[in-house]
């Protein structure tokens, strides 16, 4: 009895000493607003160079902490695991996240930017044409926007992912595999297509248009927008503001962008110029679009679940 006693209470004590230090974390989120993003996310790099962002919540007393992410699917499991509180990325990571039970909303979407992502082969490739990927090596970011792509672009070429070798690799990865000719082809998005277009000459064999609308999405943790929909709407707010701001101005824009992102200031525009901002809530249309991709990823096996996108679909308060 004496040690069942001790052991309730060494376990008391354990769970008291894991609650003080769990106060720090709860603290810094309740102080920050966490921001997961992506060098490619354009946009997002422009409002941190500008740090509009912060001017924007300085009155509401919340500060903003950047959390950089390679691609979608890993920023996807930081909203999971709580590491942010909010983030942005393309159509199949949060598809992919909700199967696999992670509480998030979509609070927003760029407009479609189907020029913003190709498959790409080196210049002096003998394909032609995405048909000719049969029996081929073709990189791409697993759960990606450009998952849904490859699929796609297969399927109106009568061809099916077993037809081709995917080769699962974050961009960086990829982008040497694809030099090193590792690789026949690269499923990718912008600024890493114009880099690689620019850079090394690669040829474009297909871009999304009329393939797949490429929307870029908002999401946040459903805790945390709950809580704070004052802070959601004016990250919103925001990025309406500096969305028009880029539109009108995309040279300053990218040589703004171009010091964060690592790459030259022309290869920066012509990635903005193939890209679109304007950000909205999510529509009915949009979100079939998005449950399309779903029902895709579902008839592939790719996700172990049916999802319902809509149930997603952050509702703000009234």
């Amino acid at each position: 009895m004496k040690k069942l006693l001790n052991a309730v209470v060494r376990r008391a004590a354990l769970l008291a000493l894991a609650s003080t230090l769990a106060l720090p974390a709860l603290a810094q989120s309740g102080k920050d607003l966490r921001i997961g993003y992506q060098k490619g996310a354009s946009l997002l790099v422009l409002q941190k160079a500008q740090g509009s962002i912060e001017k924007k919540l300085a009155p509401l007393g919340v500060g903003v902490k950047w959390v950089e992410f390679p691609a979608g699917p890993q920023l996807l499991e930081g909203l999971n695991v709580g590491s942010v509180d909010v983030g942005f990325t393309g159509e199949a990571p949060p598809i992919f996240a909700q199967a696999a039970g992670a509480r998030f909303y979509y609070i927003g979407n760029e407009p479609a930017a189907p020029r913003a992502e190709a498959i790409v082969v080196p210049k002096d490739s003998a394909i032609r044409s995405v048909a000719e990927l049969k029996g081929r090596k073709v990189a791409l970011n697993k759960g990606s926007n450009v998952h849904y792509l490859l699929v796609k672009l297969l399927e109106k070429h009568g061809l099916k992912v077993s037809d081709i070798t995917p080769v699962y690799l974050p961009p960086a990865d990829a982008r040497a595999a694809f030099e090193s000719k590792a690789v026949d082809a690269w499923a990718i998005w912008d600024p890493y297509t114009a880099a690689a277009e620019k850079q090394i000459g690669a040829r474009v064999l297909a871009d999304a248009t009329g393939v797949a609308s490429n929307h870029q999405f908002y999401l946040a943790e459903r805790g945390y927008a709950d809580r704070n929909p004052q802070v959601i709407r004016a990250l919103f707010a925001d990025s309406v503001e500096k969305g028009e701001w880029l539109k009108a101005h995309p040279r300053q824009a990218a040589e703004q962008i171009a010091p964060l992102q690592g790459l030259p200031v022309d290869v920066v525009e012509v990635s903005l110029r193939r890209s679109e901002f304007g950000v909205k809530p999510l529509t009915p249309a949009v979100t079939a679009q998005q449950q399309r991709i779903a029902d895709t990823f579902t008839e592939l096996r790719l996700i172990p679940k049916p999802i319902s996108v809509r149930e997603a679909a952050w509702q703000e308060p009234q």
